[in-house]
């Protein structure tokens, strides 16, 4: 049950991190999963020891862990972004 909580809250972190960076048009259901489970898996390593709390890839779903992992589907996007383009946007 875990598993499916966390792609239904990696797809909704997915897509609202796509809407905040500009990619939603480019970016199918799919991509926004796998945006906001990376994401999460990112900001679990680099945005927790810094404000603490959990990423949702942990099965903590508070406010702190979706900020989290929101922030970490941010930076995902703005590195893919300034791989690809050469800019964050």
């Amino acid at each position: 049950m875990t598993l499916i909580l966390v792609l239904i809250v990696g797809g909704i972190i997915g897509w609202l991190a796509s809407l905040v960076m500009n990619t939603d048009a480019q970016q199918g259901i799919f991509l926004n999963i796998v945006v906001g489970v990376v994401g999460a898996l990112i900001g679990g390593v680099l945005i927790t020891p810094l404000i603490g709390g959990a990423p949702i890839t942990s099965g903590s779903f508070d406010l702190m862990s979706l900020l989290t992992s929101f922030l970490g589907a941010v930076i995902l996007l703005a590195v893919i972004n300034l791989v690809r383009r050469g800019s964050v946007r």
